[in-house]
């Protein structure tokens, strides 16, 4: 029996939040012309939806929840339930952000410098409520994508989202101010958050969500120490808590486990192992629950 109705995201997030759910321990699937993805959750019936209109539809209680950027919530004005922050985007695990960009030999230096200008967005609302907090007046208008070629034959400026600023340099165009930082969220219908059975549902995704990002760039290690050198090792060890430390069978022996950072692993299996450690094994996580 279906429990909630779950909206994912189409377009540029749609992969990365697959790679997620998986993570997290549900197996999604979709054909390629299919708006209505298979995840083995008999409680899920999912729904693929452009992230710009998820909020909307969370909202009208079309869907129960849902997974989409801030930015379109802040764009729709969508009052919704938010459940978590999901730190990923398409090409890896760091906030996006909408920018003012200009040609690279542009006069405009910064946000007052578009009073009177033409600008290209594909977020209308969230522009237009930016420059007014600026106090700025200017023309803007909907851009229905290749935003960045506009400028400067068709506009004097656009505000475009970017996550590493290469397409834009690839354009000529140079960022002039960051209008807002946006992160992915998994939010809910205030109404259905209300319902014991969805509202559970929806944690439930979320604690799975977040212990699969929390997995994303670390490591379990788990190595043996002679008893008497013990100190010596994990003097060296970081970890996310104290490391955990068990008898072995020989009571001269121990063994060590502790969660670390995977970009720190090279750095510190030669010190463990000058340290006096032994047996020493990398394991990949999918989830960490903190």
């Amino acid at each position: 029996m279906k429990t909630i109705v779950l909206g994912l995201p189409k377009g540029s997030l749609q992969e990365a939040t697959f790679s997620m759910m998986r993570k997290a321990g549900f197996n999604v699937q979709v054909g390629s012309r299919s708006y209505a993805p298979s995840v083995d959750d008999p409680a899920i019936d999912a729904r693929l939806i452009r992230a710009q209109e998820v909020s909307r539809y969370v909202e009208l209680g079309m869907l129960d929840a849902g997974i989409t950027g801030h930015d379109w919530i802040t764009e729709n004005g969508s009052d919704i339930q938010e459940v978590a922050e999901l730190v990923y985007a398409k090409q890896g695990m760091r906030p996006v952000r909408w920018v003012v960009a200009v040609p690279e030999d542009s006069d405009i230096r910064s946000v007052a410098d578009l009073a009177g200008k033409r600008i290209a967005t594909e977020a209308v609302g969230l522009t237009r409520r930016y420059l007014d907090e600026k106090g700025v007046k200017a023309d803007v208008e909907f851009s229905w994508g290749a935003t960045e070629v506009k400028a400067p034959e068709l506009v004097d400026a656009i505000v475009e989202l970017t996550e590493t600023g290469s397409s834009l340099r690839a354009n000529n165009l140079r960022i002039v101010e960051t209008v807002l930082e946006s992160t992915t969220r998994l939010i809910a219908n205030k109404e259905s958050w209300k319902n014991k059975a969805k509202r559970a549902k929806i944690e439930q995704i979320a604690i799975l969500l977040k212990g699969a990002l929390a997995a994303e760039n670390v490591v379990l290690l788990k190595l043996n120490a002679m008893r008497d050198g013990l100190r010596e090792v994990t003097d060296v060890l970081p970890s996310l808590h104290a490391p955990t430390i068990n008898t072995l069978s020989d009571d001269e022996w121990v063994a060590v486990e502790t969660v670390i950072s995977e970009n720190e692993v090279r750095e510190l299996i030669p010190k463990l192992k000058a340290a006096g450690a032994e047996g020493i094994i990398e394991l990949p996580l999918n989830k960490v629950i903190v």
